[in-house]
């Protein structure tokens, strides 16, 4: 067995046991604490609520053990059971030009691989959401939503995979680096086009009307200095009874956006700390930040790539007798996540980091009442848990335990003077 085959079979390993310690953990620390409401959330949130937020959370832990096999599974069918290797022979029999084949090969597996989970997919949204009352999507609206995907993965996938297999081929040494100026200018494409073009196909975006809370909203913006296309309420419950807010485009191209369903459950003041929040990331310079990381990540990544694709090791380690530059991509996209998930809780810890300079600003902007009352209605309409196990929750969350998050923002909540304290 060559090194690099136990280096991948090891990885996989401990990735696979320490998920399934995570989730143990996870279920484990949800369960124990079910039976009553953490006190920070005692007046907030009613023994009922926590309690479906518990067994959601432990529901979509089964669903997420399942997955974790089924992905594990096809990895190594797809490597070492011969799966890509045998998918490669037989578009070589095809007389067309090696990229096209090179494309072929890449999406057949992606293809696969998608319609062998999809039946996870299909009782994730028709079961476990509508268990727990969340889904409101129907099978016609399912399956045009995945028919969508599928001619957007095309339109844009291959026209971007014709020109890396092309640099590869042509490119010298060094393709590499043209093709990692290829994929971030690919990147910032999809953040200015995404508001505009991409996210109205799925969703209708409505302007938010004239009135006090537009006007509110208006004044935060001019106070924060931040310029957008317009604030809009998405159409989110024609799919889920989930609610979130967010913010996105690049340059002069940003636009804000409510699901509906928050923009229906929140006062006004809540939406100004929510919107201030997320204001938060942009004045702190969070995206830019996230750009630079991923641009230095990616650059490593294909500078790997380059050298890995001269290998013959890369590939026989992995199952694959040919080489090929398609090949190269295929198998580096399939063993990276093996061994980067292990920067998983550094890549965490950041995010929440940035979650709590975010909490801040909102609290300049709005206080830090209206954040906690928004917050809490957006664990509870969720049904996040209040008691997620601190280990699974530093390893997985991108966001502050609930918690954690409430405490860091009530140590900010000025305390009323007492009559004798404002008189001095």
């Amino acid at each position: 067995m060559h090194l690099f085959t136990l280096l991948f079979i090891s990885a996989l390993a401990i990735g696979l046991v320490l998920q399934l310690w995570l989730m143990q953990r996870q279920q484990r620390h949800v369960a124990t604490h079910r039976a009553q409401v953490p006190p920070a959330f005692a007046d907030k949130v009613t023994l009922q609520e926590h309690q479906k937020a518990a067994d959601y959370t432990r529901a979509k832990l089964d669903i997420g053990h399942i997955n974790l096999f089924i992905g594990t599974g096809l990895l190594l069918l797809w490597t070492l059971g011969g799966g890509i290797d045998f998918l490669h022979r037989q578009w070589q029999l095809w007389p067309v030009d090696p990229i096209w084949s090179g494309i072929a090969l890449i999406f057949s597996v992606s293809l696969i691989s998608a319609l062998l989970e999809l039946p996870l997919g299909i009782w994730n949204t028709f079961v476990l959401e509508t268990r727990f009352g969340f889904n409101r999507t129907t099978a016609r609206r399912f399956i045009t939503d995945l028919l969508l995907q599928l001619l957007l993965a095309l339109l844009l996938g291959i026209p971007l995979l014709w020109v890396i297999l092309w640099l590869m081929e042509r490119s010298g040494d060094t393709w590499w680096l043209a093709a990692w100026a290829v994929w971030m200018g690919f990147m910032l494409l999809m953040l200015w086009i995404y508001p505009t073009l991409i996210a109205p196909i799925f969703n209708k975006f409505t302007p938010l009307e004239e009135g006090p809370l537009k006007q509110r909203i208006q004044g935060l913006l001019e106070r924060c200095g931040f310029t957008s296309k317009g604030i809009f309420i998405m159409d989110g419950s024609k799919r889920s009874g989930h609610g979130n807010a967010y913010f996105t485009g690049f340059g002069h191209n940003k636009r804000i956006v409510f699901y509906d369903t928050l923009a229906e459950s929140l006062e006004g003041n809540e939406m100004e700390a929510v919107l201030a929040h997320e204001l938060g990331h942009f004045k702190r310079r969070h995206v830019l930040k996230h750009l630079l990381l991923s641009s230095v990540m990616s650059l490593i990544g294909f500078a790997l790539l380059g050298w890995l694709a001269e290998q013959s090791w890369f590939y026989q380690s992995l199952g694959v007798n040919g080489q090929s530059n398609a090949l190269a991509l295929l198998l580096f996209m399939l063993a990276l996540p093996v061994f980067s998930q292990f920067l998983q809780p550094a890549m965490a810890t950041m995010s929440r980091r940035h979650e709590f300079e975010a909490d801040d600003f909102a609290v300049e902007q709005a206080g830090a009442a209206p954040m906690i009352q928004a917050l809490v209605k957006l664990y509870r309409e969720n049904a996040s848990t209040l008691t997620p196990d601190p280990l699974y929750s530093a390893f997985h969350d991108s966001h502050p335990p609930a918690p954690v998050r409430v405490a860091h923002l009530s140590a900010k909540i000025q305390p009323v003077p007492t009559e004798k304290e404002a008189t001095e």
